[in-house]
């Protein structure tokens, strides 16, 4: 699927998952969505059906309150069932309100703006 195509996707879903959990970061996430769009069609190695894979490129997104794109992204990519984004932010849900790294794809789990950065530079 082209970035575009992607994109829009990722809004969209974005947008349902915010709309069924009524709280959330709508404007964090919209605004990201095109990166994340771009990274995931076709800029990161990642392996969906592997997602601990040792040479994969990691993401870290600072961001957390802009899950819902990433979470997006990572159901179409096929790191998970897309039907499991309807369960964001209900209780017992491995999808929270903010990033975590119980979901599948996801490298660390964040919430406060700028914390990616020192955990990042840690990994590396």
């Amino acid at each position: 699927m082209d970035s575009i195509t992607y994109a829009r996707h990722i809004r969209r879903l974005s947008l349902e998952m915010v709309t069924s959990a009524k709280a959330s970061h709508i404007g964090g996430a919209l605004s990201i969505a095109d990166v994340i769009a771009v990274l995931y069609s076709g800029v990161l190695r990642v392996r969906p059906e592997d997602p601990g894979w040792s040479d994969r490129d990691r993401l870290i997104l600072s961001k957390g309150h802009s899950c819902t794109s990433l979470y997006s992204a990572l159901a179409l990519k096929g790191f998970f069932d897309v039907e499991e984004l309807k369960s964001y932010g209900k209780d017992s849900s491995r999808l929270m309100s903010h990033i975590s790294h119980k979901v599948p794809g996801v490298e660390f789990s964040t919430g406060s703006l700028g914390h990616g950065l020192p955990f990042g530079v840690g990994k590396a």
